[in-house]
């Protein structure tokens, strides 16, 4: 399952990510991971969520690449149980126009592996229209 968080920079879409991923400590019985740009939210989340800094990664260059690299994380780890990525426009060279394609892939890897993944997603509302209609949309 793919839900997603959107809104404009500054609407407190990592803020509730946060709060998610903490939330879910408590609720779920496998691994959690939380994906940032860097490491700055490292105090805020629990000491069970690992935190992944896309700052350490910086070689990835498109959708193909960051759904390799997600891979390698499933693959690291074959608890995993949810997978939030907090602000993935900020991630690599990822733009809105290729959100529809990435976001389908990962909708592929939740159900081939059982994971749940929480996306947020900072751009105007009307970019994202149709994302709304797709994935269950958390805020």
């Amino acid at each position: 399952m793919v839900k997603l968080i959107l809104g404009k920079k500054g609407s407190g879409k990592t803020k509730k990510m946060i709060e998610l991923a903490n939330d879910s400590v408590d609720t779920k019985g496998g691994s959690i991971v939380y994906i940032n740009k860097d490491n700055r939210v490292i105090y805020d989340l629990k000491h069970d969520i690992r935190l992944i800094s896309m700052n350490e990664y910086e070689e990835l260059n498109n959708t193909d690449e960051y759904i390799g690299f997600l891979y390698g994380v499933i693959s690291s780890d074959h608890d995993i149980e949810v997978i939030y990525i907090d602000s993935i426009l900020r991630h690599t060279h990822i733009d809105v126009k290729d959100l529809p394609k990435f976001l389908e892939r990962i909708r592929v890897i939740s159900k081939t592996y059982n994971i749940e993944f929480v996306v947020s997603i900072s751009a105007d509302p009307p970019e994202l229209e149709q994302l709304t209609t797709e994935y269950e949309i958390l805020n």
